[in-house]
Protein backbone atom coordinates (compact mmCIF):
# COMPACT_ATOMS: atom_id res chain seq x y z
CA UNK A 1 0.00 0.00 0.00
CA UNK A 2 1.13 3.23 -1.21
CA UNK A 3 1.64 5.48 2.32
CA UNK A 4 2.95 9.19 1.63
CA UNK A 5 1.45 12.53 1.53
CA UNK A 6 0.07 14.01 -1.00
CA UNK A 7 2.89 15.63 -3.25
CA UNK A 8 2.57 19.09 -5.10
CA UNK A 9 0.12 19.00 -7.66
CA UNK A 10 3.32 19.31 -10.11
CA UNK A 11 5.44 17.19 -8.27
CA UNK A 12 2.42 14.73 -8.27
CA UNK A 13 2.54 14.53 -12.48
CA UNK A 14 6.11 12.77 -12.17
CA UNK A 15 5.26 10.43 -9.21
CA UNK A 16 6.55 6.98 -10.19
CA UNK A 17 6.44 4.76 -7.74
CA UNK A 18 2.90 3.16 -7.20
CA UNK A 19 1.71 4.74 -10.69
CA UNK A 20 1.42 1.55 -12.76
CA UNK A 21 3.72 3.58 -15.07
CA UNK A 22 6.39 0.72 -14.58
CA UNK A 23 3.79 -2.13 -15.84
CA UNK A 24 2.65 -0.19 -18.83
CA UNK A 25 5.56 1.35 -20.20
CA UNK A 26 6.01 -1.47 -23.02
CA UNK A 27 2.77 -1.14 -24.56
CA UNK A 28 3.10 2.68 -24.35
CA UNK A 29 6.51 2.18 -26.47
CA UNK A 30 4.35 -0.15 -28.90
CA UNK A 31 2.01 2.46 -29.36
CA UNK A 32 4.08 5.14 -29.60
CA UNK A 33 6.20 3.44 -32.56
CA UNK A 34 3.15 2.14 -34.23
CA UNK A 35 1.99 5.99 -34.64
CA UNK A 36 4.94 7.38 -34.95
CA UNK A 37 5.39 5.32 -38.27
CA UNK A 38 1.35 5.95 -39.55
CA UNK A 39 2.01 9.27 -38.99
CA UNK A 40 5.12 9.03 -41.37
CA UNK A 41 3.32 7.33 -43.87
CA UNK A 42 0.14 9.55 -43.65
CA UNK A 43 -2.30 6.04 -43.00
CA UNK A 44 -0.62 3.86 -45.29
CA UNK A 45 0.44 0.36 -44.96
CA UNK A 46 2.12 -1.07 -47.96
CA UNK A 47 0.83 1.78 -49.85
CA UNK A 48 -2.69 0.85 -49.29
CA UNK A 49 -4.86 3.96 -47.49
CA UNK A 50 -6.28 2.62 -44.43
CA UNK A 51 -9.49 4.72 -44.93
CA UNK A 52 -10.52 5.41 -41.11
CA UNK A 53 -11.73 8.91 -39.26
CA UNK A 54 -12.33 9.36 -35.38
CA UNK A 55 -16.30 8.60 -35.17
CA UNK A 56 -15.97 5.09 -34.81
CA UNK A 57 -13.52 5.46 -32.25
CA UNK A 58 -15.22 7.92 -30.20
CA UNK A 59 -18.58 5.53 -30.00
CA UNK A 60 -16.21 2.83 -28.76
CA UNK A 61 -13.80 4.64 -26.47
CA UNK A 62 -17.21 6.05 -25.07
CA UNK A 63 -18.40 2.08 -24.48
CA UNK A 64 -14.96 1.05 -23.34
CA UNK A 65 -14.59 3.57 -20.78
CA UNK A 66 -18.19 2.54 -19.30
CA UNK A 67 -16.77 -1.18 -19.19
CA UNK A 68 -13.49 -0.10 -17.57
CA UNK A 69 -15.33 1.81 -14.86
CA UNK A 70 -17.41 -1.23 -14.24
CA UNK A 71 -14.23 -3.38 -14.28
CA UNK A 72 -12.39 -0.97 -11.70
CA UNK A 73 -15.28 -0.29 -9.31
CA UNK A 74 -15.52 -3.91 -9.52
CA UNK A 75 -11.58 -4.42 -8.49
CA UNK A 76 -11.96 -1.52 -6.04
CA UNK A 77 -15.06 -2.91 -4.31
CA UNK A 78 -13.12 -6.46 -4.25
CA UNK A 79 -10.15 -4.16 -2.71
CA UNK A 80 -12.07 -2.32 0.10
CA UNK A 81 -14.62 -5.76 1.07
CA UNK A 82 -10.69 -7.33 1.92
CA UNK A 83 -9.79 -4.25 3.70
CA UNK A 84 -13.35 -4.41 5.83
CA UNK A 85 -12.83 -8.07 6.77
CA UNK A 86 -9.27 -7.34 8.26
CA UNK A 87 -10.45 -4.44 9.81
CA UNK A 88 -13.29 -6.52 11.64
CA UNK A 89 -10.41 -9.03 12.63
CA UNK A 90 -8.39 -6.47 14.17
CA UNK A 91 -12.02 -5.38 16.19
CA UNK A 92 -12.92 -9.23 17.01
CA UNK A 93 -9.48 -10.63 18.52
CA UNK A 94 -9.62 -6.99 20.90
CA UNK A 95 -13.22 -7.81 22.01
CA UNK A 96 -12.37 -11.78 22.17
CA UNK A 97 -9.21 -11.24 24.50
CA UNK A 98 -10.94 -8.10 26.04
CA UNK A 99 -14.00 -10.31 27.11
CA UNK A 100 -11.88 -13.16 28.57
CA UNK A 101 -9.74 -10.69 30.95
CA UNK A 102 -13.00 -9.12 32.19
CA UNK A 103 -15.98 -12.11 31.91
CA UNK A 104 -13.77 -15.21 32.51
CA UNK A 105 -13.03 -15.46 36.34
CA UNK A 106 -9.36 -14.71 37.44
CA UNK A 107 -8.34 -13.82 33.87
CA UNK A 108 -9.42 -16.92 32.05
CA UNK A 109 -5.44 -17.62 31.16
CA UNK A 110 -6.15 -14.78 28.40
CA UNK A 111 -2.75 -15.23 27.17
CA UNK A 112 -3.04 -18.49 26.02
CA UNK A 113 -6.29 -17.49 24.05
CA UNK A 114 -4.53 -13.96 22.81
CA UNK A 115 -1.26 -15.51 21.27
CA UNK A 116 -3.22 -18.34 19.61
CA UNK A 117 -5.14 -15.15 17.97
CA UNK A 118 -2.36 -13.85 17.08
CA UNK A 119 -0.89 -16.63 15.16
CA UNK A 120 -4.76 -16.70 13.49
CA UNK A 121 -4.08 -13.49 11.82
CA UNK A 122 -0.48 -14.11 10.90
CA UNK A 123 -1.48 -17.56 9.86
CA UNK A 124 -4.10 -16.28 8.11
CA UNK A 125 -1.67 -13.43 6.07
CA UNK A 126 0.51 -16.40 5.14
CA UNK A 127 -2.13 -18.37 3.69
CA UNK A 128 -3.61 -15.53 1.60
CA UNK A 129 0.16 -14.83 0.45
CA UNK A 130 1.37 -18.35 0.11
CA UNK A 131 3.96 -17.45 2.22
CA UNK A 132 5.79 -20.36 5.44
CA UNK A 133 4.22 -19.19 8.36
CA UNK A 134 6.64 -21.66 10.68
CA UNK A 135 8.86 -18.76 12.30
CA UNK A 136 5.75 -16.60 12.96
CA UNK A 137 3.66 -20.02 14.34
CA UNK A 138 6.94 -20.71 16.34
CA UNK A 139 7.84 -17.33 18.20
CA UNK A 140 3.54 -17.31 19.48
CA UNK A 141 2.92 -20.67 19.88
CA UNK A 142 4.26 -23.87 22.50
CA UNK A 143 6.32 -26.47 20.36
CA UNK A 144 3.43 -28.64 20.32
CA UNK A 145 0.46 -26.26 19.49
CA UNK A 146 3.04 -25.08 16.76
CA UNK A 147 3.40 -28.72 15.10
CA UNK A 148 0.07 -29.27 15.18
CA UNK A 149 -1.46 -26.06 13.28
CA UNK A 150 1.20 -26.84 10.61
CA UNK A 151 0.53 -29.79 10.37
CA UNK A 152 -3.37 -28.45 9.30
CA UNK A 153 -4.31 -27.24 5.40
CA UNK A 154 -6.14 -24.71 6.50
CA UNK A 155 -4.12 -23.19 9.67
CA UNK A 156 -6.36 -20.15 10.15
CA UNK A 157 -9.02 -22.29 10.63
CA UNK A 158 -6.87 -24.97 13.04
CA UNK A 159 -6.18 -22.01 15.08
CA UNK A 160 -9.56 -20.42 15.74
CA UNK A 161 -10.45 -24.38 16.52
CA UNK A 162 -7.95 -23.67 19.40
CA UNK A 163 -9.46 -20.22 20.02
CA UNK A 164 -12.58 -22.93 20.82
CA UNK A 165 -11.04 -25.21 22.82
CA UNK A 166 -9.33 -22.55 25.19
CA UNK A 167 -13.16 -21.69 25.76
CA UNK A 168 -14.54 -25.41 26.09
CA UNK A 169 -11.59 -25.76 28.74
CA UNK A 170 -12.65 -22.66 31.06
CA UNK A 171 -16.23 -23.93 30.52
CA UNK A 172 -15.34 -27.59 31.56
CA UNK A 173 -13.14 -26.28 34.71
CA UNK A 174 -16.18 -23.73 35.59
CA UNK A 175 -14.42 -20.27 35.19
CA UNK A 176 -17.17 -19.12 32.89
CA UNK A 177 -20.78 -19.47 33.76
CA UNK A 178 -22.81 -20.63 31.30
CA UNK A 179 -24.71 -17.32 30.48
CA UNK A 180 -21.47 -15.29 29.70
CA UNK A 181 -20.27 -18.38 27.27
CA UNK A 182 -22.22 -16.50 24.04
CA UNK A 183 -20.30 -13.82 25.15
CA UNK A 184 -17.24 -14.98 24.27
CA UNK A 185 -18.52 -17.17 21.47
CA UNK A 186 -19.60 -14.11 19.32
CA UNK A 187 -15.90 -12.73 18.85
CA UNK A 188 -15.07 -16.62 17.62
CA UNK A 189 -17.41 -16.72 15.25
CA UNK A 190 -17.01 -12.93 13.75
CA UNK A 191 -13.38 -14.30 13.37
CA UNK A 192 -14.61 -17.12 11.65
CA UNK A 193 -17.14 -15.03 9.04
CA UNK A 194 -14.27 -12.93 8.42
CA UNK A 195 -11.40 -15.70 7.34
CA UNK A 196 -14.55 -17.24 5.19
CA UNK A 197 -14.74 -14.18 3.57
CA UNK A 198 -11.07 -13.75 2.55
CA UNK A 199 -10.57 -17.10 1.48
CA UNK A 200 -14.07 -16.55 -0.96
CA UNK A 201 -11.80 -13.20 -2.31
CA UNK A 202 -8.37 -14.95 -2.68
CA UNK A 203 -10.23 -17.87 -4.43
CA UNK A 204 -13.02 -16.25 -6.58
CA UNK A 205 -11.56 -13.88 -9.09
CA UNK A 206 -13.07 -12.22 -11.29
CA UNK A 207 -14.27 -14.00 -14.10
CA UNK A 208 -11.22 -14.57 -17.24
CA UNK A 209 -13.43 -14.22 -20.08
CA UNK A 210 -14.38 -10.97 -18.70
CA UNK A 211 -10.69 -9.88 -18.51
CA UNK A 212 -9.70 -10.94 -21.79
CA UNK A 213 -12.77 -9.00 -23.57
CA UNK A 214 -11.43 -5.97 -22.03
CA UNK A 215 -7.80 -6.50 -22.66
CA UNK A 216 -8.32 -6.98 -26.14
CA UNK A 217 -10.45 -4.37 -27.04
CA UNK A 218 -7.85 -2.10 -25.54
CA UNK A 219 -5.22 -2.64 -27.29
CA UNK A 220 -7.50 -3.42 -30.72
CA UNK A 221 -8.60 0.45 -29.69
CA UNK A 222 -5.37 1.56 -29.23
CA UNK A 223 -3.53 0.20 -32.36
CA UNK A 224 -5.94 1.40 -34.67
CA UNK A 225 -6.51 4.71 -33.26
CA UNK A 226 -3.56 6.26 -34.91
CA UNK A 227 -5.33 5.69 -38.51
CA UNK A 228 -8.56 7.08 -37.41
CA UNK A 229 -6.41 10.02 -35.88
CA UNK A 230 -3.47 10.69 -38.45
CA UNK A 231 -6.08 12.84 -41.26
CA UNK A 232 -7.82 14.74 -38.77
CA UNK A 233 -4.56 16.24 -36.61
CA UNK A 234 -1.34 15.28 -38.10
CA UNK A 235 1.83 15.24 -36.55
CA UNK A 236 0.01 15.06 -33.27
CA UNK A 237 -1.51 12.02 -33.59
CA UNK A 238 1.41 10.14 -31.66
CA UNK A 239 1.03 12.60 -28.67
CA UNK A 240 -2.90 12.00 -28.52
CA UNK A 241 -2.69 8.34 -29.05
CA UNK A 242 -0.05 7.86 -26.23
CA UNK A 243 -2.22 9.99 -23.53
CA UNK A 244 -5.52 7.79 -24.91
CA UNK A 245 -3.44 4.54 -24.65
CA UNK A 246 -1.83 5.64 -20.89
CA UNK A 247 -5.11 5.90 -20.10
CA UNK A 248 -6.35 2.96 -20.95
CA UNK A 249 -3.28 0.85 -19.87
CA UNK A 250 -3.14 2.56 -16.93
CA UNK A 251 -6.91 1.29 -15.98
CA UNK A 252 -6.78 -1.89 -17.21
CA UNK A 253 -3.43 -2.49 -15.13
CA UNK A 254 -4.82 -1.09 -12.09
CA UNK A 255 -7.86 -2.83 -11.86
CA UNK A 256 -5.78 -6.26 -12.69
CA UNK A 257 -3.85 -5.18 -9.59
CA UNK A 258 -6.50 -4.58 -6.52
CA UNK A 259 -8.40 -6.99 -7.80
CA UNK A 260 -6.28 -9.41 -5.73
CA UNK A 261 -5.51 -6.93 -2.61
CA UNK A 262 -3.75 -9.61 -0.43
CA UNK A 263 -0.41 -9.36 -2.06
CA UNK A 264 2.59 -7.33 -2.19
CA UNK A 265 1.96 -4.91 -5.22
CA UNK A 266 2.32 -1.21 -4.03
CA UNK A 267 -1.29 -0.57 -4.12
CA UNK A 268 -2.18 -4.31 -2.64
CA UNK A 269 -3.04 -4.31 0.95
CA UNK A 270 -0.64 -3.70 4.01
CA UNK A 271 -1.09 -6.46 5.76
CA UNK A 272 2.14 -7.04 7.70
CA UNK A 273 0.90 -3.34 9.13
CA UNK A 274 -2.39 -4.47 9.82
CA UNK A 275 -1.03 -7.62 11.68
CA UNK A 276 1.25 -5.74 13.53
CA UNK A 277 -1.43 -3.38 14.68
CA UNK A 278 -3.46 -6.69 15.81
CA UNK A 279 -0.50 -8.03 17.93
CA UNK A 280 0.64 -5.24 19.37
CA UNK A 281 -2.94 -4.04 20.60
CA UNK A 282 -4.02 -7.71 21.61
CA UNK A 283 -0.50 -7.91 23.83
CA UNK A 284 -1.19 -4.96 25.17
CA UNK A 285 -4.02 -5.64 26.92
CA UNK A 286 -2.94 -8.13 28.85
CA UNK A 287 0.41 -6.59 30.18
CA UNK A 288 3.18 -7.78 27.03
CA UNK A 289 5.28 -5.57 25.72
CA UNK A 290 7.15 -8.06 23.95
CA UNK A 291 6.41 -6.86 20.25
CA UNK A 292 8.00 -7.35 17.03
CA UNK A 293 9.75 -4.40 15.33
CA UNK A 294 6.82 -2.13 13.40
CA UNK A 295 6.83 -2.44 9.38
CA UNK A 296 8.27 0.64 7.61
CA UNK A 297 7.54 2.04 4.36
CA UNK A 298 10.25 1.02 1.59
CA UNK A 299 9.70 3.80 -1.06
CA UNK A 300 6.19 5.02 0.85
CA UNK A 301 5.46 1.42 0.18
CA UNK A 302 3.99 -0.49 2.81
CA UNK A 303 3.17 -3.98 2.69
Amino acid sequence: MIVRPRPHWLRLLFVWRGSILSQILPQLALTLALAVVVTLLHGQVLRWKVPMNFVPFSLIGLTLAIFLGFRNSTSYGRWWEARMLWGALLIDCRAAVRQALTLAEGGGEARVLALRLIALVHALRHQLRGTDPAADLARLLPAAEAQRVMAARYRPAMLLLMAGEWLRDLRAQGRAEAAIVPALEGPLDRIGAAIGGCERLANTPIPFTYSVIIHRTIYLYCLLLPFGLVDAIGPMTPVIVVLVAYTFFALEALGSEIEEPFGEAPNDLALDAICWSIETSVRESIGDADWPPQPQPRDHVLT
